[in-house]
């Protein structure tokens, strides 16, 4: 930790010069602090930005929404590589500010497992293996929302940029000289496609584990209630789990209640959710009763032997790992060594796209 203080930037004047001295940088460090205890969305506080000479702390409490419009601008750059570390989360919160993530991308976590330091390798884990700096996480805990913000908490928060700036080039220069940058672009590309941070109501059902063990009046029941439960979280910006949880979900979908007696007799709800929601739960599980075409649609068990062949590719799925010195998760999870198996060519799964084919897939599909 450096000793002169993080700069703070709390005005739109102060951010629009930052912005352009950042406008032709080659890349950019970028890390966000944000709550969501008690939201549906993130709520953001803070914006760390690195270029190598300054590591710089923006205030979104002081600068919310549209006042951030340069940085935005700023981050639209095609010449300027934006270098995250775990991205998804930041991405969420730059998909939900402009409807679309940074680019180009190159997230630290995503370069390290595709070069063997290891699968989901936090911050402060590669910084140590790297560069051998041990960082001070005392701060995880930090309400970024309160103000003002110390010293210490400023500059742990740029400590999340700080080291990006070292590591960056050096993840890139080893993608090159293996022959993985692609793999690294290609997975990046995927990484800041926005439909990965939208919830559709209309879609919230995918989300719901085991719907394919309910009968399909059920499956229909509970796909109508996560899809209303999504709305009602969306506009009061709400956890969804606070509206309605998917225990209940799946209860009420089996049940089916048609009166507000037999809604209260299943005892499933909080007072208050009663309260509130009795009426449009009850309109929403009216709405769904008639259908009886499933969702989904239950997999049959594998026999002896599909169970054999499964076996023998992950068995080489894992040598195929060993060989690239990277985690057989990281080329194909399970599930979709067990769809490939199913579905042969037809599976829609990574492993059968870009890189991963290459590596792997076509190798698996011969084994059918």
């Amino acid at each position: 930790m450096t000793s002169h203080p993080t700069p703070l930037l709390t005005t739109a004047e102060q951010l629009a010069g930052a912005c352009d001295n950042w406008r032709k940088a080659p890349w950019l460090a970028l890390d966000t602090e944000f709550l969501r205890e008690d939201t549906y969305y993130p709520k953001l506080c803070l914006i760390q930005v690195g270029d190598g000479s300054d590591n710089i702390c923006i205030d979104a409490v002081a600068l919310p929404g549209e006042a951030l419009r340069p940085l935005l601008e700023t981050l639209d750059a095609a010449g300027t590589t934006k270098v995250f570390h775990a991205a998804s989360q930041d991405l969420e919160i730059f998909v939900q500010l402009q409807g679309r993530a940074p680019q180009p991308l190159f997230d630290t976590q995503v370069a390290a497992a595709l070069l063997g330091y290891g699968d989901q390798l936090g911050y402060a884990a590669l910084v140590e293996k790297l560069l051998g700096v041990k960082l001070d996480k005392s701060l995880t805990r930090t309400d970024w929302s309160r103000r003002p913000l110390n010293a210490a908490e400023l500059a742990y928060a740029a400590d999340d940029v700080r080291y990006l700036g070292e590591i960056y080039p050096r993840l890139r220069e080893e993608l090159v000289s293996r022959g993985r940058l692609h793999w690294m672009e290609e997975d990046c590309l995927r990484l800041a496609d926005p439909a990965r941070y939208r919830n559709p109501p209309e879609q919230t059902w995918r989300r719901l584990k085991g719907l394919a063990r309910l009968a399909p009046p059920a499956q229909r029941a509970a796909a109508a209630l996560a899809a209303w439960r999504e709305r009602v979280a969306q506009e009061r910006n709400r956890p969804r789990k606070w509206i309605l949880d998917d225990d209940a979900v799946y209860r009420l979908a089996e049940r089916r209640p048609s009166g507000r007696e037999q809604l209260e007799g299943l005892q499933l709800l909080p007072p208050k959710t009663l309260e509130r929601h009795a009426a449009a739960l009850l309109e929403v599980i009216a709405g769904a009763a008639g259908e009886s075409t499933p969702l989904a649609l239950e997999e049959t068990l594998l026999d002896d032997v599909q169970k054999a062949r499964l076996k023998q590719l992950l068995e080489r799925l894992r040598a195929l790992g060993e060989t690239l010195g990277v985690p057989p998760s990281l080329l194909a999870p399970r599930g979709d060594v067990e769809a490939l198996l199913r579905r042969g060519g037809e599976a829609d799964v990574p492993l059968l796209r870009g890189w991963r084919r290459e590596a792997a897939g076509e190798e698996l599909l011969k084994m059918l």
